[in-house]
C-alpha cells in the first residue's frame, strides 16, 4: 500500500509500506485523513513520542473491507484502552494507564489506504454522512471533552456562561461549536489570523476578533478555553477569566510559562487539563455531526494523500486559511 511517512524532521514521504493484517479486528480503507497539530508537531521533531520513521494521521474514517464489521462505513476512534484498569471501569478511557493510539508506536497511523482497528473503536456512518465530516469525529470529540469538563466545573448555568475561545484552528473553531451544541450561547473567539477569523465567522461562531483589537476586558468571562497552549495564550486565559471562573487548557503547543498561579488561586480559578475525550465523549460528538448540531462543516479543506507533503509545508508557512486539512489516500 502507499502511505505519507514522517521520515525525519520537515520530511514527509509518500512511499510504499507494509500492508496491515486485520487479524481479529477489521481492516479499514480509508478514506479521508485530516492533518492535527500534534502530526504538525512531529513533522517538526517537537515530540519525542512520535520518532521517525513512522506513518502519522489519527482522525479518520473508511470503509471495512474486512473483518467483523466488513462492509461498514465507519469513523475510527484512534485511542485504544485496555478496558478493565480503574479508568476505563469508571468511563474515563482517556486516563486508561496502558492506552496507545494509532500514529503513535507500537501503532502506525491512517495516512495510509488501510488501517486495523477494533471493533470497539468503530462507530458506523450513516450513508448521508461524508467521509470528511465523519473524520472530524476525532478532533471535535477532543473539544467536546474539554467543552463538557469545562461547563460542568462552572458554576453557572450553561446558557448563562460567558465563554472565550483562544486559536480558530480546528481545535478552537471546533470548541466553539461545541459550547453552543451543548448549551453555551454566548461566545466569543479570538484569533490573529483574518482570513480564519473570516472562516469562523462564516461557520457560526458568535463573535470573532482580533486578540489586539481592545475589544475583550479583564476577568470577564465564566470559561476561557486554551486551544493553542503556548505561554502567550495561557497569559491571556489568565488574564481574561473572572473570580471563579474555569480554564480549560487543550492546546500543545508547549509546557513553559504564561499561567498566572497567584491570580489563579486568589481568585479561585479552576484549571482544567484536557487529553483526548471518553468513548462516551467520541459517540456524542459522532451522533451530533451526523444529525447536524455541528453545522454544515464547510470549513475543510482537500488534497490527495499524495500531497500531503506539499500540505504539511502550506501549513507551517501559514499558506493555509482553513482550520482543517483532510486528506484522500
Amino acid at each position: 500500500m502507499k502511505a505519507l511517512v514522517y521520515t525525519g524532521v520537515k520530511q514527509m514521504t509518500f512511499q510504499d509500506a507494509a500492508m496491515p493484517v486485520a487479524g481479529a479486528d477489521n481492516l479499514i480503507a480509508i478514506r479521508s485523513v485530516g492533518i492535527c497539530g500534534s502530526d504538525m508537531h512531529a513533522y517538526l521533531g517537537h515530540d519525542d513520542r512520535r520518532p521517525a520513521p513512522l506513518i502519522l494521521g489519527h482522525e479518520a474514517a473508511g470503509d471495512v473491507i474486512e473483518g467483523p464489521l466488513k462492509g461498514a462505513r465507519v469513523t475510527i476512534n484512534p485511542l485504544v484502552s485496555c478496558g478493565t484498569c480503574e479508568f476505563c471501569s469508571s468511563r474515563r478511557e482517556n486516563l486508561c494507564t496502558t492506552r496507545s493510539i494509532i500514529s503513535m508506536p507500537p501503532r502506525e497511523g491512517a495516512f495510509s489506504q488501510y488501517l486495523t482497528m477494533p471493533s470497539s473503536n468503530l462507530i458506523t456512518v450513516p450513508d448521508t454522512v461524508s467521509f470528511d465530516h465523519a473524520s472530524l469525529a476525532e478532533p471535535l470529540a477532543v473539544c467536546w471533552h474539554g467543552v463538557r469538563l469545562g461547563l460542568e466545573a462552572n458554576f453557572a448555568s450553561a446558557k448563562d456562561c460567558k465563554c472565550l475561545v483562544i486559536g480558530g484552528g480546528a481545535i478552537g473553531l471546533g470548541s466553539a461549536l461545541s459550547l453552543q451544541v451543548l448549551g453555551a450561547p454566548n461566545v466569543t473567539l479570538i484569533e490573529p489570523n483574518e482570513a480564519r477569523r473570516d472562516v469562523c465567522l462564516v461557520a457560526g461562531v458568535p463573535v470573532v476578533c482580533d486578540p489586539k483589537s481592545g475589544d475583550l476586558h479583564p476577568s470577564d468571562y465564566d470559561i476561557v478555553i486554551d486551544a493553542v497552549g503556548y505561554g502567550g495564550t495561557r497569559a491571556d486565559a489568565s488574564k481574561f477569566a473572572k473570580p471563579g471562573g474555569v480554564i480549560v487548557h487543550i492546546g500543545l503547543g508547549d509546557s513553559k510559562e504564561g499561567l498566572d498561579i497567584r491570580k489563579l488561586t486568589l481568585q479561585e480559578i479552576t484549571f482544567i487539563g484536557t487529553y483526548t475525550y471518553t468513548v462516551k465523549d467520541f459517540k456524542d460528538t459522532a451522533d451530533a455531526i451526523f444529525d447536524g448540531r455541528f453545522g454544515a462543516l464547510d470549513w475543510i479543506e482537500t488534497r490527495p494523500l499524495s500531497e500531503g507533503a506539499l500540505a504539511f509545508e502550506q501549513i507551517l508557512n501559514g499558506q493555509v486559511g482553513s482550520p482543517k486539512i483532510i486528506l484522500h489516500p
